[in-house]
């Protein structure tokens, strides 16, 4: 049993649901309830019995709850004796972030972060995926926030999040195709795709392009190499007619009454993003920070 099912079991417990578990560890319902499945089988025995109201653990589960409590504390007790040793020299720790992260995402990490280590102060950087690679060989940042998973000996990465995408349409659209449980990919075709360049991130572009085609739909142009796609940008072109464009749930940015989120049906597109960092690197704080991003993963 890994340390992030054991955070994930103990926030199901202690949330008494999965979806309020869910948005406390950052991730999808369906993957928390996939990781909960996955450690009974692991187990041999029934952790959880789920009813309309909620999961309540069984006696198995309690004594489980009570174990992993006590094995998580040990480890954040000894993460925090050992990170004496090596405090870090008080140089600020450069942290690449890409756009449209989840609400929350940084914030508990960020804030251990501070009491573990007073000194260190954090340097954000919006920069897209490509920059954030070239910027961590470069020495420019200290760690990246990148949405495909690194090539190279020189790089470390864990996975951070999964966020499964829906779809931005005008709400008129919406409501002649959407379905009770969101919206079919393929019902997007002859539709215009308002997308980022594929220079900012090519291998999730071609993952992203490729799902598309795969569902009968042609991208078409996308924004010009060098701009972002910004929040503002894309309810633009949405509003305008006959374009959509991928979101997240729970998306950060306010959305107008004349366009509506939908999910997309058998979540064909998954966003991850991982956390990456030199491998030749020793610092203390910023295994801190990658340690407390990766306790939010679910597989």
């Amino acid at each position: 049993m890994e340390l992030r099912e054991m955070r994930a079991f103990v926030a199901v417990v202690e949330e008494g649901s999965l979806s309020a578990a869910a948005r406390r560890l950052h991730v999808s319902q369906p993957a928390l309830s996939q990781t909960m499945s996955a450690l009974e089988r692991q187990l041999g025995v029934q952790l959880l019995m789920r009813r309309r109201t909620g999961v309540q653990a069984t006696e198995a589960g309690l004594t489980l709850l009570t174990e992993a409590r006590a094995v998580l504390a040990r480890y954040d007790e000894a993460m925090t004796v050992v990170s004496r040793h090596t405090a870090a020299d008080g140089s600020p720790l450069r942290l690449g972030i890409p756009l449209e992260l989840p609400t929350g995402l940084l914030s508990p990490p960020i804030a251990g972060l501070a009491v573990a280590f007073p000194g260190t102060k954090v340097q954000a950087l919006h920069m897209s995926t490509a920059a954030q690679f070239a910027g961590l060989r470069a020495g420019e940042i200290d760690v990246g926030l990148v949405r495909e998973h690194l090539i190279g000996h020189d790089l470390d990465a864990v996975l951070v999040v999964e966020e499964p995408l829906g779809v931005l349409l005008t709400t008129d659209l919406a409501a002649k195709i959407a379905g009770p449980g969101g919206v079919r990919l393929d019902a997007l075709a002859g539709l215009s795709w308002t997308g980022f360049p594929r220079s900012g991130s090519p291998a999730w572009y071609d993952e992203l392009v490729a799902i598309m085609r795969s569902h009968g739909l042609e991208p078409g142009p996308v924004a010009p190499d060098g701009q972002e796609l910004i929040a503002d940008v894309k309810l633009a072109a949405v509003a305008a007619g006959g374009s959509f464009a991928f979101a997240p749930p729970n998306w950060a940015q306010p959305i107008p009454g004349s366009i509506t989120w939908s999910p997309l049906l058998g979540h064909p597109a998954v966003r991850r993003t991982w956390a990456a960092w030199l491998g030749s690197s020793h610092r203390r704080d910023l295994a801190h920070l990658v340690a407390s991003l990766e306790h939010q993963v679910l597989a």
